[in-house]
């Protein structure tokens, strides 16, 4: 069955919009969301989606540019990773404020003032963590890292990316020439996550779909000059890289970064924040508004970085992640908090530790709260909740089921990803 091939349309592009693309009207009156382009710009558009009543595409011409375009650093990936490599920085800022005003806008709801986004004018180099996938070459037999192309399931073949550190993408290279070496092929690859801490220290997993690989020896993976190294045989039914039996180990892949003066211990695999310098800006300003002699209630917390860089004396935290609750309690042991509890379950289904007198953080992933835990919030009404988001669209849902009962009392965006669409915004919400 054949593929069908979509039409390339000419349109000038309106505004940017809550998922990162710039919106256009095609002439039939569809609504076309649009990568790669900025506002004011007339382009031709390779549309990758098209149905009844909106379309999708990324740019393949720029007929007019804006002022406001760039040269982008990595010109045949950016899409991939980073679409927002193509407009000013200051843009970059004001779009991301404008997101989050209007996300409130939406929701019949006005900031008290409007968004500012906080930067360490860090734009490249950022990321502590990337995951590869693998392309290969059937006219050249040849094996690349890959990148799957914006809006498509293709792969697009690259040499690393300018949003981690240049001894990331290095090492990305090193281990592609030995699989090279070895004649592996694509197909018995899945991805290579690479990870590195502040301090340099580098780890990485080769995920393989065939649990008798046998393409990296330990010599191969010694001579990597990197602290650990991990091959792991993941289902090749799941679309995710996931661990479903270690086939070889070489040294330690637990990573460890000091966040706000508290030293955290964390897997490659494990969620642990990206950008770690934004991210630190973020804690301390969460923290002018916990109250030490308050009990702290940390929902969705992953490895426990929130909770227990700021939190109280006595503290709970609630993740369902199995391995980042071992890690977390491998943190409070290391920390010595004695009244530090952390907690195995789904943040619906631990509603009992939410208490009148308790403050109450929340960073869930980019659904939102769920209702049951909004429900919690206003059944027992802390006195404040300290929320921060990366995705301002459900945020601003969720405030305004609050809104009733609790009043914005302090707000700040942040960069976290520069380069790219996604934004952290924290709400502080204080009973009425």
């Amino acid at each position: 069955m054949s593929t069908r091939i979509l039409p390339i349309v000419t349109v000038t592009l309106e505004k940017i919009v809550g998922g990162g693309q710039t919106i256009a009207t095609m002439e039939d009156g569809r609504k076309l969301f649009v990568w790669g382009g900025l506002p004011g710009e007339t382009v031709e558009v390779q549309l990758t989606k098209k149905k009844s009543r909106m379309g999708e595409g990324v740019v393949v011409n720029v007929i007019t540019a804006s002022d406001d375009r760039i040269e982008a650093k990595d010109p045949e990936s950016f899409l991939s990773t980073s679409p927002w490599q193509i407009m000013a920085v200051e843009r970059e800022q004001e779009y991301k404020a404008a997101l989050i005003d209007e996300a409130f806008e939406l929701h019949h709801m006005q900031l008290p003032q409007p968004a500012t986004i906080y930067s360490d004018d860090r734009l490249y180099g950022y990321r502590n963590k990337v995951e590869f996938s693998w392309y290969w070459n059937n006219e050249t037999n040849t094996l690349d890292l890959a990148f799957f192309s914006r809006g498509t399931h293709r792969k697009l073949p690259v040499e690393g990316t300018s949003l981690m550190p240049d001894a990331v993408n290095e090492l990305a290279i090193k281990v592609r020439n030995i699989l090279r070496g070895n004649g592996t092929n694509g197909f018995s690859l899945k991805t290579l996550m690479i990870r590195n801490s502040q301090s340099g220290a580098i780890s990485a997993q080769l995920y393989v779909k065939e649990e008798d690989f046998d393409g990296m020896s330990d010599e191969a993976i010694e001579s990597l000059g990197i602290q650990g190294f991990e091959v792991i045989f993941s289902n090749p039914k799941s679309p995710a890289s996931v661990i479903t039996k270690h086939l070889k180990r070489w040294g330690s892949t637990t990573l460890v970064d000091t966040i706000a003066g508290i030293d955290f211990r964390y897997a490659t695999e494990s969620f642990f924040q990206i950008n770690l310098p934004v991210y630190e800006r973020a804690l301390l300003d969460m923290k002018e508004w916990i109250e030490p002699s308050k009990p702290t209630v940390d929902l969705y917390s992953g490895v426990g970085s929130i909770g227990l860089t700021i939190g109280s004396e006595h503290l709970t935290m609630v993740e369902v992640n199995e391995s980042a609750v071992a890690e977390m309690r491998q943190n409070i042991k290391q920390l010595g908090r004695k009244n530090a509890e952390a907690v195995l379950a789904r943040s619906e289904h631990a509603l009992d530790y939410v208490t009148a007198d308790a403050t109450i953080i929340v960073d869930p992933p980019r659904a939102g709260l769920d209702a049951t835990v909004i429900d919690k919030l206003l059944e027992t009404k802390p006195a404040r909740i300290i929320y921060l988001s990366c995705n301002p669209t459900t945020q601003a849902r969720d405030v305004t089921l609050l809104k009733d009962q609790y009043e914005i009392v302090a707000q700040q965006g942040y960069n976290f990803f520069p380069r790219t669409p996604h934004i952290e915004h924290l709400i502080v919400l204080q009973s009425k």
